[in-house]
């Protein structure tokens, strides 16, 4: 199932609470500042490629250069512990109309992308290690699913 914005919905003048969709990131506070930085970057770019209408219209300045768009309904940047963010990824993947994106430790722990996958390939699920987790879905059920992570500051 696809999550995402129709091109009927995007309302790029409107406070961005409007929006039917709510996106978060969840970052483990045991991060160091680059590699929580590194981790809510990579995940936020697997949500963009996937998520539909969530990024905006490119923009220009007066003097003509052109800025690339950039997500026009918001996203909260969340912190939690490595618990939280493995309980919001089970809860958020088992949801209807949720889109999820994932950084497990490992992709950070390696530097060639194969040996990640053959990392995570010989990871029980239940073993996995969260960095970060993207959420979008609707705002409601977004909003219950993180209940309780501070932004991250």
């Amino acid at each position: 199932m696809s999550v995402g914005f129709a091109p009927e919905e995007i309302a790029t003048g409107e406070p961005t609470r409007s929006a039917r969709l709510k996106w978060v990131v969840a970052v483990n506070d045991a991060l160091g500042a680059g590699l929580a930085t590194n981790a809510a970057i990579c995940v936020a770019s697997a949500t963009a490629c996937e998520v539909a209408g969530l990024v905006g219209p490119d923009g220009k300045d007066a003097g003509g250069a052109i800025h690339p768009g950039l997500p026009w309904a918001g996203c909260s940047v969340l912190r939690g512990s490595a618990e939280d963010l493995r309980r919001l990824r089970e809860r958020a993947g088992g949801s209807d109309d949720v889109f999820v994106a994932d950084m497990p430790a490992a992709a950070q722990r390696t530097r060639v992308y194969d040996e990640y996958l053959e990392t995570l390939a010989a990871t029980a699920s239940e073993e996995v290690e969260y960095n970060a987790v993207s959420v979008v879905g609707p705002r409601n059920r977004v909003a219950k699913l993180v209940k309780g992570l501070p932004l991250l500051g």
